[in-house]
């Protein structure tokens, strides 16, 4: 059993250790030309402007939910006016970067890893490299940078629209009036709550980016490896996350508290 776990332990090292060299190679490229802007472009408008919809349905409901989540207890304790405040910190310091964290793996990390598993396998990548084209270079720096880009912008949306959430069921449902609410709302958040959710955004772009672009290089097996480099991109991105939002939470609640 302690065979199995060291060998393991051992192998998760080594695989930490070719996220490592990948970023360092992806954020050293990502300033050296040639910079390729219709691809940079068009990852952009994959993993941005095509992700907005879902994004939108996601933080619309998530912030409608804790509205009437919380109304449920707040009601309790007469503090209904508290709702407000309690949705918009939920949402920008936790919920808002998480959740899109979450949607943008699951439609864009399996699409990356499923893109260039495709690639590998049918040899591609080895022409690119027969032509002295780095595939780093190429195919991995676009979406790198198309994600550190598109993910905090679109976290800051999903904090207005899980907001609007928020504010469409303590209008609507619990009878908070409109100035009231808004105005619980802005007073209560600060820029550090807004900086937070940025920073951890900036931080799930990279997971995202990096998980992706590894299983897809490192693909192997046909169209079956294919199909498990895009399940472990999705699932690997989905633990990190998760467990980078618990580093960051607890290391923000230390330094802002």
């Amino acid at each position: 059993m302690f065979r199995y776990l060291g060998k393991k332990f051992l192998s998760l090292i080594a695989y930490l250790g070719s996220v490592g060299v990948l970023f360092s190679h992806a954020l050293g490229l990502s300033f050296l030309p040639p910079f390729r802007k219709k691809n940079l472009l068009g990852q952009m408008t994959k993993i941005g402007v095509e992700s907005l919809p879902l994004v939108f349905l996601t933080s619309l409901f998530t912030g409608m939910v804790l509205a009437l989540q919380s109304a449920y207890q707040m009601q309790k304790i007469g503090a209904r006016i508290y709702i407000s405040s309690l949705v918009a910190l939920s949402i920008t310091r936790e919920l808002g970067p998480v959740l899109t964290a979450l949607v943008v793996a699951g439609r864009m990390g399996a699409a990356i890893a499923a893109e260039l598993g495709t690639m590998k396998v049918t040899e591609q990548i080895d022409a690119l490299q027969t032509l002295a084209v780095n595939p780093i270079k190429h195919l991995v720096v676009p979406r790198f940078i198309a994600l550190m880009s598109m993910l905090p912008i679109l976290t800051i949306y999903a904090d207005l629209v899980g907001i609007l959430g928020g504010f469409i069921i303590g209008v609507g449902k619990l009878g908070i009036g409109k100035n009231l609410y808004l105005r619980m709302t802005f007073n209560t958040l600060t820029y550090k709550d807004v900086f937070t959710g940025v920073v951890k955004a900036f931080s799930f772009a990279i997971i995202i980016a990096l998980i992706s672009c590894r299983e897809g290089l490192d693909t192997e097996g046909g169209a079956e490896g294919v199909g498990r480099a895009t399940t472990r991109a999705v699932v690997f991105s989905f633990i990190l996350i998760i467990a980078a939002d618990c580093l960051f939470t607890a290391l923000f609640y230390f330094m802002f508290k």
